[in-house]
């Protein structure tokens, strides 16, 4: 088998894994919530700049607007930014990556990945990333939703200035979505 058809699958076993968990939690609550589906084009999604890195971040899918219990979007992480060392207390959280390399940290010991890499964070574990000298663009996809909210009050719309926010409100902001950093 291809190594990249290896990959495709071992993302998509990743992915149905997030999903599954959380379809599975709205059933044992007896809820049962009537979505409809969505086509999002490559161009479509809600665009933010990253407040650290001024990477761009695209919401594709998310609970805000009406798409389910989990969200899905890509980030770029700019050469040499990384992602900082936190964890989720009730997310999970799948990646694909499409393009860079690096290494994740997972629960204190790095892993080196590179493009077509899929990785799967579960809830409570503490991770981030390292790309030293690469570009990173990261498919990811949370549950349940609430990192799609942190992108929000945290990022900025392109062509806006960055929201004057000090790692202490950027703490706050996150706790409020279930993260918090090291």
């Amino acid at each position: 088998m291809k190594v990249v058809e290896q990959n495709r699958r071992s993302f998509l076993s990743g992915v149905a894994g997030v999903g599954i968990s959380g379809a599975l939690a709205a059933n044992l609550s007896g809820v049962e919530e009537k979505t409809r589906g969505l086509l999002a084009g490559p161009d479509e999604g809600e665009h933010l700049i990253h407040f650290r890195d001024r990477g761009n971040i695209f919401i594709k899918l998310s609970a805000a607007n009406g798409r389910g219990r989990f969200s899905l979007g890509t980030q770029q992480v700019m050469s040499g930014a990384g992602i900082p060392i936190h964890r989720h207390l009730e997310m999970e959280e799948a990646f694909y990556v499409l393009e860079g390399g690096g290494s994740v940290v997972l629960d204190e010991e790095p892993h080196p990945f590179a493009e077509g890499a899929t990785i799967f964070i579960p809830r409570n574990a503490w991770h981030g990333f390292l790309n030293p000298d690469r570009e990173l663009l990261l498919l990811w996809m949370v549950s349940p939703p609430g990192l799609d909210g942190f992108f929000r009050e945290t990022c900025s719309p392109p062509g806006t200035p960055a929201k004057p926010l000090s790692r202490e409100q950027i703490r706050t902001i996150a706790l409020k979505y279930g993260t918090e950093f090291r």
